[in-house]
């Protein structure tokens, strides 16, 4: 699994501020620790829990194994009457465990050769049997992981193969062996059958609501951000071309050759149609934009707790080892294609987030590891279980494709009045290079005009009709101003990422008239005029508070949701609410500047060095405005 250094200046800017002046208005926002709570478990001195896999079993107890290739089990995971958790070693001596299954009384681990079965025959909690299943082939490079097993429902299981990574640059990927860079399938027997290639670092695989293959993928050579997409036999997937060094295989399902892929520097989509006659070629299902929403996508699992863990069911959620933090994707099938958005969920994890599964009561339990692969939560493990609190937050809750534009989903009622401005709103769209360089910036971009929003009567839909839109391209949807209809919050998370693959059929809305915030200027639909990610907020759509006038409670909460945009975009792999990650938390920032507006804007454009440590370089490309949203968004953080 890839890790790459994520751009350490995006957060080192608000190392120290000072506050622009508050109204003594200033709402306290909910955040997410207010829906979603993390509890971190006691790991007992001497056992390295780096969770390589995570499994709730039927009893109650939770089964951990580590890549250091021991398999623990933990009674009492959930801590109840005050007790800490039981620790009993269950196996050991495997090598690099990167997932784990239990099935029929028997756990099931990929371990770097093999498929092992471990048994328990005389019922003591201790393997007995150490089983081989299948075995592989491997080079020695050290990026060779193996990633499993997931179950089919006929028994079958999925495992995937990480390329070995080589010179002349540690990145560049290789298959040195049989069915690296692979997903394959192992029946009951033990037989290898391959089953799609284009992977990299698979580190996730898992299946959606429907019970679909997914897999998860991170930047990478020919990668140009992190995505999860829809896996069917045959396949070439992701975009890695090493693994059609086997494809001439008797038994490969892929028609592809190596030499069919070129280093054109075309988006993936493109390629795909030109070698429609050669091969299966398949784009994301959805895209996660790199710095944005993860650096090194993992885990993939569907939330099946039937409301257990909030308003959020059948949707998938997706870990990201190098932010430490968990995404949440709402997947639709238009036209036989799956297509959808992502969202931010939940960060600051204790260290790098790998594993997930659900507990018995619908909690969520994340095991996590960072040795080798730099994470924003700096622990070298952990293992935290997130609960929900019972609360709703005020979310974008799924977005619809539709011929003309998206239909938004709240989970809560929207002020129809916030919600109807089309300046609440902002959208543009972009894709990435599929090359052999490493990653892709984002290209192609382009703002869309949104002409008409039409909002339901009881606030939970909002219809965007939309120019511009375009197939194939990752749409960045905000709704920066929309606010919750009994408390006039902003969104918790106003921002996600819809991936087109295809229009759906249906009516398209007409006659519609565009309606603006009072403030609005006539510019609100222009292009964005500088390169920055946030560009659209440097041309504000509605009145700026330059000043220290005061502001209404929704003209502040609007503020301080462009601000927290700004924020997550630029500044979130090194700040996080409460925990200390590379730079200082937001509520430690938000203390000490409070009432202290002198020294902000000319601490961000020529910052000094209080801290040991690298020292925050200038953020040169945030105006202004960006840097005043982001001061607003920080001190109203209690």
């Amino acid at each position: 699994m890839k890790k790459k250094n994520v751009f350490y200046f995006l957060g080192f800017f608000l190392l120290s501020f000072s506050a622009l002046s508050q109204s003594s208005e200033t709402p306290k926002l909910p955040t997410e620790n207010d829906y979603y709570k993390m509890v971190t478990l006691p790991i007992p001195e001497g056992i390295i829990l780096e969770g390589g896999g995570v499994e709730s079993l039927p009893d109650g107890r939770l089964a951990v194994a580590t890549r250091r290739g021991e398999v623990w089990l933990i009674e009492n995971p959930y801590m109840k009457e005050g007790k800490n958790p039981y620790f009993k070693l269950f196996a050991q001596g495997l090598h690099e465990i990167l997932g784990l299954a239990y099935r029929d009384n028997a756990f099931y681990v990929a371990q770097r050769s093999e498929l092992t079965k471990l048994i328990d025959r005389n019922g003591d909690d201790i393997a007995d049997v150490y089983e081989t299943v299948c075995s592989w082939d491997l080079s020695g490079n050290y990026h060779e992981y193996s990633f499993g097993p997931k179950f089919l429902p006929n028994g079958e299981m999925i495992v995937t193969f990480n390329v070995g990574f080589f010179d002349p640059e540690w990145w560049i990927g290789r298959s040195k062996v049989k069915w690296r860079g692979w997903m394959v399938k192992i029946t009951p027997e033990g037989k290898l059958v391959p089953y799609a290639t284009g992977v990299r670092s698979p580190a996730g695989l898992g299946f959606n609501a429907e019970g679909d293959i997914f897999y998860s993928d991170n930047q990478g050579d020919w990668i140009g951000s992190g995505f999860i997409t829809h896996v069917e036999q045959g396949d070439f997937v992701g975009g890695n071309p090493a693994g059609l060094d086997w494809a001439s295989e008797p038994n490969s399902p892929v028609s592809l050759k190596r030499n069919d892929i070129t280093d054109s520097g075309k988006p993936l989509f493109e390629v795909a149609e030109e070698l429609k006659n050669k091969g299966k070629i398949k784009p994301p299902s959805v895209w996660l934009p790199h710095g944005i929403l993860g650096i090194s996508t993992s885990d993939i699992v569907p939330d099946k707790t039937a409301g257990k863990f909030g308003v959020f069911e059948n949707q998938v959620f997706v870990g990201d080892q190098g932010q430490s933090k968990i995404m949440r994707v709402f997947l639709e099938k238009v036209k036989g294609k799956y297509q959808g958005a992502v969202f931010p969920f939940r960060e600051g994890f204790a260290s790098g987030v790998l594993r997930m599964t659900w507990g018995t009561d619908g909690s969520m339990f994340v095991g996590q590891t960072n040795r080798g692969w730099a994470s924003t939560g700096k622990a070298p493990y952990a293992l935290q279980r997130l609960v929900w609190s019972g609360k709703i937050p005020f979310e974008i809750k799924a977005v619809y494709a539709k011929p003309d534009g998206f239909e938004l989903e709240f989970t809560k009622p929207a002020d129809r009045t916030t919600a109807e401005y089309i300046d609440s709103y902002a959208i543009k769209s972009f894709i990435y290079k599929h090359h052999g360089k490493y990653g892709s910036p984002m290209i192609n971009e382009q703002e869309c005009k949104i002409k008409g929003v039409v909002v339901s009567e009881d606030g939970m839909r909002a219809r965007l009709v939309v120019e511009g839109l375009r197939q194939h391209y990752v749409h960045e949807i905000k709704a920066m101003g929309v606010l919750a209809k009994e408390e006039k919050v902003p969104l918790l998370h106003d921002f996600g990422y819809y991936t087109l693959n295809e229009f759906p059929e249906g009516e398209k809305i007409t006659n519609i008239v565009a309606k603006y915030s009072p403030k609005a200027k006539v510019t609100q639909n222009k292009a964005m005029t500088t390169p920055t990610k946030t560009a659209s907020l440097d041309k504000p759509k509605t009145a700026i508070n330059t000043k220290t006038e005061k502001l209404t409670p929704e003209q502040l909460a609007a503020e301080v949701s462009l601000g927290k945009q700004v924020f997550q975009e630029n500044c979130s792999a090194c700040h996080a609410l409460d925990q200390k990650l590379i730079g200082p938390t937001i509520k430690e920032m938000s203390q000490i500047y409070q009432g202290n507006p002198a020294a902000m804007i000319q601490w961000i454009k020529a910052p000094g060095k209080k801290r040991v440590g690298e020292a925050m370089p200038a953020q040169s490309h945030l105006s202004e405005r960006q840097l005043k949203l982001v001061a607003q968004y920080i001190l109203s953080v209690k």
